[in-house]
């Protein structure tokens, strides 16, 4: 598969939100129910750290980072976000979004990345192992999703240049 990986602009949040609504639909991707609007998620991301990966077709993936906390202690600590077309899946797209994040987050000062995952979230969990990520623990029971209780697997990855 021919990819490429490129900034994520505002002209691609048609694409990035047919996405994520992909994602919503597996059950296994987020609690979230609906795609928020772009002025919503933009005001939510880094804008430093944010692509998207594209074919020959258009967007197949895209990842981004979300600050965990507005405490100064916890600014170089990130949330990761990474989507994959299903179309697109397995391709390695997943991978290439995920190690841009590490490098442009390290190059910004950010020492430690996270991820919550659902622990049936097979494909995920070992993207993020793959990519230095570890498990630390599992937040059980932590949030409703259609009516059910869903546990949360807390991944992060260490900076190995700080």
């Amino acid at each position: 598969m021919e990819l490429s990986l490129r900034a994520l602009e505002a002209s691609d949040w048609p694409a990035v939100r047919a996405i994520y609504l992909e994602g919503i639909a597996t059950g296994n991707a987020t609690f979230e129910t609906e795609a928020p609007g772009w002025e919503r998620w933009d005001a939510a991301h880094l804008p430093a750290c944010r692509f998207v990966a594209c074919d020959p077709a258009g967007v197949i993936g895209f990842a981004a980072l979300s600050p965990i906390s507005a405490r100064k202690v916890y600014a170089g600590v990130a949330e990761v976000s990474v989507y994959v077309a299903h179309r697109a899946r397995g391709a390695g797209a997943g991978a290439a979004l995920l190690r841009a994040l590490i490098e442009t987050s390290e190059a910004a000062g950010i020492w430690t990345l996270q991820a919550g995952i659902f622990p049936e979230n097979h494909p995920s969990l070992r993207l993020h192992e793959r990519q230095g990520f570890r498990i630390v623990g599992i937040r059980e029971r932590i949030g409703r999703l259609s009516g059910k209780w869903r546990d949360v697997a807390l991944l992060e990855r260490r900076s190995k240049t700080d």
